[in-house]
């Protein structure tokens, strides 16, 4: 679903890198706040742990980065209802995002569909669980709570065809699975409402370490 903002067309507004920093968390650094580049960048699929931007940094990498978690997109429109309730304005890539997308329901995204941005060709693959290392970005105790109540977590993508992207680039979703398997369903199953697993289990393009976990979860008895 593509819900209308600004020029009326799914678009990025910025693509954004990070280089690491010192952080709370178990590596003590991180490249989470990230910062929106100035001219194109070229994705490709990563090997483990590491970001498809180049010139982005991932730190955390068992936790992070590699082909499901290659590019990490947040809506525009998500960012801005957060900047309400918090009372302050919030730049693309503070989320530690990637993307930041604007006219674009990332919440909604199917599982397993497919984007077209400049010439590169991405899949939705999961939601961002929230972590130590975001907290200390926010600098609010209980931040992972608030985000997970919230229930806008953003989606990764994997990188299916290699290419370029830019600010201003259009985001065309070309293919959605049928599936009922949402970034919103998906987050929920994942942080308190267990009699969602199921879906994760059954449904087609889930990755294959989250089947297993939702299969490992669903409840019995």
């Amino acid at each position: 679903m593509t819900r209308p903002y600004g020029r009326g067309v799914a678009h990025l507004e910025s693509v954004n890198v990070g280089v690491s920093k010192p952080y709370v968390g178990k590596s003590g650094r991180s490249g989470i706040d990230k910062l929106p580049a100035t001219g194109p960048v070229a994705v490709e699929v990563p090997g483990w742990g590491a970001s498809g931007l180049a010139g982005d940094t991932i730190v955390d990498k068992p936790h992070h980065g590699g082909p499901d978690q290659a590019v990490y997109a947040y809506a525009r429109e998500d960012l801005d209802d957060w900047a309400r309730t918090l009372d302050q304005s919030i730049r693309g890539g503070f989320f530690g995002e990637n993307l930041t997308t604007v006219g674009l329901d990332v919440t909604g995204a199917v599982v397993g569909e497919v984007w077209r941005v400049g010439t590169v060709v991405l899949q939705v693959t999961s939601p961002r669980i929230p972590c130590a290392t975001f907290t200390d970005q926010m600098k609010r105790a209980r931040w992972v709570k608030e985000f997970t109540a919230h229930g806008a977590p953003g989606a990764y993508l994997r990188v299916l065809e290699p290419g370029v992207l830019q600010s201003g680039d259009e985001v065309t979703v070309i293919d959605r699975p049928d599936s009922p398997v949402t970034i919103g369903v998906m987050f929920r199953a994942l942080t308190g409402q267990p009699e969602l697993l199921p879906l994760l289990v059954d449904a087609p393009l889930i990755p294959d370490d989250i089947r297993a976990l939702a299969a490992r979860r669903v409840p019995t008895g």
